[in-house]
């Protein structure tokens, strides 16, 4: 069984990356929406679940409640331990992981067609009567205690984490998904139980399968699984109110490299003017090595090993962000050119040949996301969080294509704003100091 299981894994990691996807759109018999792409030449399912609200929802008394939770889900289960349960993953050659965002918990399971009840059952135990042993809240928290403990020495986590208390306020975006040493310390089995409830209700729900399963079963699969979920979970907060003033903030950290974070307002990927700031961004910072700022800092001027910018878009907030490192004694040369290319692109836009690199680039890369069934289970999953139709795969690169030379220019004058760039700096940096505008 488990040889079958490593073959089944190899032979899918090896199908052809495929932008050409039939989704079906399925309701259950008891009214749960999924989204499903039929694939029966191998005998495995696919299945990805988003709740959505994730740590957001957490009690601001609580901190880490949820993500403590979410890591407590394979800690036992009904009448099996921890150990247990993991021995029946093993024995029915099924995985299940479960994890907590900003945004969402996710679960993911992966099983044969042979052991699609057993594998659902062993789910829908962890899902529906979690243990949530003392023994095992104790050690799971032992765990997180030390991921926070580890991530107060990380100036990449520090840079982050300060970003995130300038750009979110008092929002829940602010605060870390672990939680704090005191808050996590602070938690009871109590806690964790009003956790689960906040966080599973079928109004926060949306379901990706994809593998050997018809529409019909994945229906009945669903209504096994989920229902009895309550109706409706923990309230939304709201949108953050992002208000990111301009400057620097130092944070004093013993090592010979600076970390920076940097950024300001975003755009949202609901936006119609979505796709342009993504080949600017790509052009701007994408990550690849023929972006402006990766030639500017580090090719020409040999400041860092790499420099990148992301336009993060969240339930509940949009940033534009980016990060670069280097020398304590370079990093401020690092962010004045920064600073200069935010502004040649904001003044300027990019070349047409800028333009048709990038757009190859990200319709060429496209395809590749397509690897496989658990990935397209997840691309299902998050095209119904963003609202996307449930053609938008054959259409999307379409509409990178149709971005002109004039929509790069104007959404680049809009979006990009260098004189309200907020630097966040972890390290011993010469010559700078925090410096924030009113």
């Amino acid at each position: 069984m488990r040889l079958f299981y490593a073959l089944a894994l190899t032979l899918i990691a090896a199908l052809p990356a495929r932008a050409e996807v039939d989704i079906q759109s399925v309701t259950s018999p008891g009214g749960i929406t999924a989204w499903l792409v039929e694939e029966p030449s191998i005998p495995f399912v696919a299945l990805e679940i988003r709740f959505r609200g994730g740590a957001s929802l957490d009690d601001p008394e609580k901190r880490g409640a949820i993500n403590l939770m979410t890591g407590l889900l394979e800690e036992g289960a009904g009448d099996m331990d921890a150990r247990d349960f993991s021995r029946a993953q093993e024995e029915l050659a099924t995985s299940l992981g479960f994890d907590a965002s900003r945004d969402s918990v996710s679960i993911s399971a992966r099983f044969l067609t042979e052991n699609r009840e057993a594998s659902i059952a062993l789910l829908r135990a962890a899902l529906h009567t979690p243990r949530f042993d003392q023994d095992a809240i104790d050690r799971v928290r032992g765990q997180v205690l030390s991921i926070i403990e580890s991530d107060k020495k990380d100036p990449d986590d520090i840079a982050s984490r300060t970003f995130a208390e300038i750009a979110y306020g008092d929002h829940p975006y602010a605060h870390p998904v672990n939680g704090t040493t005191e808050s996590v310390t602070a938690l009871t089995r109590d806690d964790i139980l009003a956790a689960h409830k906040s966080v599973f209700a079928l109004d926060q729900i949306y379901v990706g399968a994809v593998g050997d399963i018809t529409p019909e079963t994945l229906g009945n699969l669903l209504d096994d699984l989920l229902g009895g979920l309550p109706q409706t979970g923990a309230p939304k907060p709201p949108r953050a109110d992002v208000d990111i003033p301009a400057g620097v903030t130092v944070v004093d950290f013993p090592t010979p490299q600076s970390v920076a974070v940097f950024g300001h307002d975003g755009i949202s990927q609901s936006d119609p003017d979505f796709f342009a700031a993504l080949i600017l961004n790509q052009v701007l910072g994408g990550g690849s090595f023929e972006s402006r700022l990766m030639n500017e800092v580090r090719e020409k001027r040999g400041l860092t090993y790499g420099v990148y910018s992301y336009l993060a878009s969240r339930d509940l907030a949009d940033v534009y962000m980016g990060s670069v490192s280097s020398s304590n004694d370079r990093i401020g040369e690092a962010i004045k050119v920064i600073r200069d290319e935010w502004t040649k692109a904001a003044e300027n836009g990019v070349t047409q040949e800028e333009l048709g690199a990038a757009k190859t680039y990200v319709t060429g890369a496209y395809p590749l996301r397509f690897d496989g069934n658990g990935p397209i289970a997840n691309i299902l999953v998050g095209m119904q969080m963003l609202g996307l139709p449930i053609d938008y795969i054959p259409t999307r690169n379409d509409k990178v294509e149709a971005v002109t030379l004039a929509d790069v220019k104007r959404v680049a004058g809009e979006l990009l704003d260098p004189e309200n760039l907020h630097f966040v700096v972890v390290g011993q940096p010469e010559g700078l100091e925090t410096t924030t505008s009113e």
